[in-house]
């Protein structure tokens, strides 16, 4: 793609990276096949392609976003099938990232909408409030009907119908290794996650623990800021993730880390983001780091070769699991194998629907801020999933764990869930009564 940023423009980093990643496009548009968006609603400005038009006429020109540009950038799920398609190799990631900050930064968006956005950045990342905020939403759902705005319907059709009490175990602490140690690695708990559902942390640990590693839960990492960095809300962002990466850095530099384990597909990608994210930062090195350190706990899982000789028969022979590859392992982080091998060794049936390279809809907040699309997308999703005759539904990521849940008629449960399951440990309590 021709581009026409002056020299003064390119002195600017990030406008000579938006140019660098501009001009590996080829207008080929296959991204276009594999974008949720652009299959439901048909509009070339609702794809990858039409999207990089726009954010390439608003940083050449450097003029403020407008409604149109705005509407259009929101629409983007962020799900990545298009770079997992595009032969040229085209960053759209990071494009995007550029565009949704540009529109953030220049776009004075009208009142109600700055509001709920507003809410949720400052609701959604920090538990206590978020469990406050479910509570509320659980009383008032009875109201959902009369509310003049989908987003707010949404927001309240989305909230559980029990929230778990806290788990101790997300709460500081350091979690010996069963028998001899291997390794030493730290947890990232979240935050929306060990507010919805506390068995995914509690079941990570166990299995980590069983299989010879120490588990920090270290003393002041919290939200990865992947929610409000794909809002466009940069030092929000930023502010979350330095927390994270003092907390890592200085256990890294005190007993070690062999990894950062991370069970929220959506925030391992921001995680592994970070060395690009703090590239021209005091923090960069270290930052840089606990890049590196990052892993999906399937990853990790399937790099320290679980153990298949020696384990007890999985209690879950042949349950037949269909798995759920959340955008953000598949796409984000191109790790599309590990969860149904190790699903296999364990015992359980594993099958994958039709297109399931397609996103789901939950995508962060585009449930709630786009939730005509996201509806579609879940129903698409949920029809192909129910499809294989699944008695249980597996992901990596709590988002879509939600999503899939609201509307699927079997259980939905975490890959690490099923694993610790088939290893020893308690079955999964959204299993119920099966088998």
């Amino acid at each position: 793609m021709q581009t026409f940023f002056t020299p003064q423009q390119l002195t600017d980093p990030t406008l000579a990276e938006a140019n660098k990643i501009l001009r590996a496009c080829v207008h080929c548009g296959l991204c276009t096949a594999t974008c949720p968006s652009y299959q439901v609603l048909g509009d070339e400005l609702d794809s990858p392609r039409g999207r990089i038009y726009l954010i390439k006429d608003m940083l050449e020109t450097g003029r403020a976003a407008d409604a149109k540009t705005a509407l259009h950038i929101d629409r983007c799920l962020s799900c990545l099938a298009c770079t997992t398609t595009c032969p040229s190799g085209v960053d759209y990631m990071h494009l995007i990232d550029m565009g949704r900050a540009h529109v953030e930064k220049t776009y004075r968006r009208p009142w109600f909408d700055r509001m709920l956005r507003g809410v949720l950045a400052r609701v959604i990342p920090y538990p206590t409030r978020f469990r406050l905020a479910l509570r509320a939403a659980m009383l008032a759902r009875p109201l959902a009907r009369w509310l003049p705005d989908a987003r707010l319907r949404a927001m309240l059709a989305m909230a559980p119908t029990r929230l778990p009490a806290p788990s101790p175990n997300d709460a500081p602490k350091v979690f010996p290794a069963i028998g001899a140690r291997r390794f030493r690695v730290a947890l990232l708990t979240g935050c929306a996650q060990k507010t919805l559902n506390t068995d995914i942390n509690d079941a990570t640990i166990r299995l980590l623990r069983r299989l010879g590693c120490e588990v920090v839960v270290a003393r002041g990492a919290a939200c990865c800021g992947a929610l409000t960095h794909h809002m466009g809300k940069e030092d929000m962002a930023r502010t979350s993730a330095r927390a994270n990466i003092a907390a890592w850095t200085r256990e890294a530099q005190g007993a070690g880390l062999d990894a950062v384990i991370i069970n929220t597909s959506g925030c391992g990608t921001t995680v592994k983001d970070y060395g690009h994210m703090f590239a021209r930062s005091d923090i960069a090195q270290d930052a840089a780091t606990i890049a590196a350190l990052a892993r999906d706990v399937t990853e990790f899982l399937a790099q320290i070769d679980l153990p298949t000789r020696d384990r007890p028969a999985s209690p879950a022979q042949n349950l037949r699991v269909a798995y759920h590859a959340a955008c953000s392992l598949q796409h984000g982080q191109q790790i599309k194998s590990a969860p149904k091998d190790l699903l296999t060794r364990a015992g359980f049936s594993v099958i994958e629907p039709q297109d399931s390279h397609l996103c789901c809809g939950s995508a962060g907040t585009y449930n709630l801020m786009q939730p005509d699309i996201s509806a579609q997308l879940q129903a698409r999703k949920v029809a192909t999933l129910m499809a294989t005759s699944p008695q249980a539904i597996a992901a990596g990521n709590i988002g879509c764990m939600m999503q899939i849940g609201a509307a699927a008629g079997v259980p939905v449960v975490h890959t690490v869930e099923l694993l610790d399951w088939a290893y020893g440990g308690p079955k999964p309590p959204a299993l119920g009564d099966l088998p």
